[in-house]
């Protein structure tokens, strides 16, 4: 098999950078190459569809630069083939004295984001939009939507395909050699030759990595959040996106209520070490993936550094009723009988050895090579924006 281009992964950030490059350069062959028998089955599968706006982004970085200029490419695509999409906006809800700086600080982010009629109100207006919450303050975010990422990306693989590129599902990567002539990705289906090889592998990103990259100490982290959804009776209690202020202590947004595209009202999630790089749920297991984990240095500074709130994560995880007391802060109407169990996801979280988390996206390059190192969330969101990224690095080397 010989490609221009291979990419390895086919979730939403793979299938985005296909579809730019093919945009582009619609004469170069393109190959995506994935372990699973079809597209988006982990990361991009699996999140709540939120089009995110960008506010809470540090101004300038790349993850508020790409998903303000993503949400617009977002938008103009869903539109141009028919995604069902809504821009519903969001609050983002202080319930405590102590959360009001935060939510201001966010305020400021917003606004130096460039996001224009997002704004602070008060409980009256706050109980207008969403009478069942309750609060003492809140931002509203209008910009903020929802979609089904996996129907983006389904729209992603089709174009591409109609460009002549193709998709080989069902063949995980065993190694990728590098040579003057090219590049070899070798699978458990077949050896793929190419000049470019671009890592779009989500939560094995590091392992594709360190295939040509050896001496990569960043490592992937693997965190479940965990859903609960609105019964059908109580779903009137919540009618759009409702977060609360963020912990800016701790690197996730805490639980809240999302609107989904498809129907019903999801709650969560929390965020739990998974036990295995694709562990979605509480019992499964891959022993040599977890002592991995628990053995990299950087797991360790950051579990000694954030103990006491992965502690109350876990608990949560294994108490419906600590679940519904932290949803109750936002909704008190919400009781046990409110909810039932519903999806997980699994995020990828780069963090290098002395435990700091890698807070923006990531590319690391060499001969042949470009790894996307990490891409969380707003990746899904910033989809064609970090696209473009990689397909300009691409098609600089032809």
């Amino acid at each position: 098999m010989k490609y221009d281009i291979t990419i390895i992964g086919a979730g939403i950030v793979g299938l985005a950078t296909a579809f730019q490059i093919s945009e582009r350069r619609p004469d170069l062959k393109i190959v995506i190459i994935d372990k699973e028998d079809g597209a988006a089955r982990h990361q991009t599968g699996h999140n709540s569809g939120v089009i995110h706006s960008g506010i809470y982004y540090k101004p300038g970085g790349s993850k508020a630069v790409n998903c303000r200029k993503g949400y617009q490419y977002l938008l103009g695509f869903a539109r141009r083939h028919g995604i069902r999409h809504e821009i519903c906006g969001k609050l983002i809800v202080a319930t405590r004295e102590s959360e009001l700086p935060q939510l201001d600080e966010i305020y400021r982010r917003g606004q130096a984001n460039g996001l224009e009629g997002i704004r602070i109100i008060e409980p009256g207006e706050l109980r207008e939009l969403e009478p069942h919450v309750q609060a003492l303050r809140a931002i509203l975010v209008p910009q903020a939507g929802i979609i089904s990422y996996s129907e983006v990306a389904a729209k992603y693989l089709e174009l591409v395909q109609e460009r002549n590129g193709r998709a080989l599902f069902g063949a995980p990567v065993l190694d990728i050699s590098i040579t003057r002539q090219g590049a070899v990705v070798h699978t458990a289906q077949a050896e793929v030759h190419s000049e470019l090889v671009i890592n779009c592998a989500g939560l094995y990103s590091d392992k594709i990595t360190r295939m040509t990259m050896p001496e990569t100490e960043i490592k992937i982290l693997p965190f479940r959040g965990e859903y609960y959804g609105l019964i059908p009776e109580k779903q009137y209690l919540v009618n759009n996106l409702v977060y609360p202020t963020p912990n800016p202590s701790f690197p996730f947004l805490g639980v809240h209520f999302t609107r989904m595209i498809g129907g019903g009202v999801e709650a969560g999630p929390n965020a739990v070490l998974a036990f295995k790089r694709e562990g979605y749920s509480r019992w499964d297991i891959n022993l040599a993936e977890l002592l991995e984990t628990l053995s990299f240095p950087g797991f360790r500074a950051i579990a000694k550094r954030y103990w006491r709130d992965g502690l109350d994560e876990f608990y949560r995880s294994y108490s419906k009723a600590a679940f519904v007391k932290a949803l109750q802060r936002l909704v008190p109407e919400i009781d046990a009988g409110s909810l039932h169990r519903g999806n997980a996801g699994v995020r990828a979280m780069a963090c290098d050895k002395a435990g700091n988390l890698i807070d923006e996206f990531l590319f690391l390059e060499r001969d042949r090579v470009i790894n996307v190192c990490n891409a969380p969330s707003p990746a899904a969101t910033a989809s064609l924006a970090i696209g473009e990224t990689v397909a300009d690095k691409a098609i600089a080397r032809f």
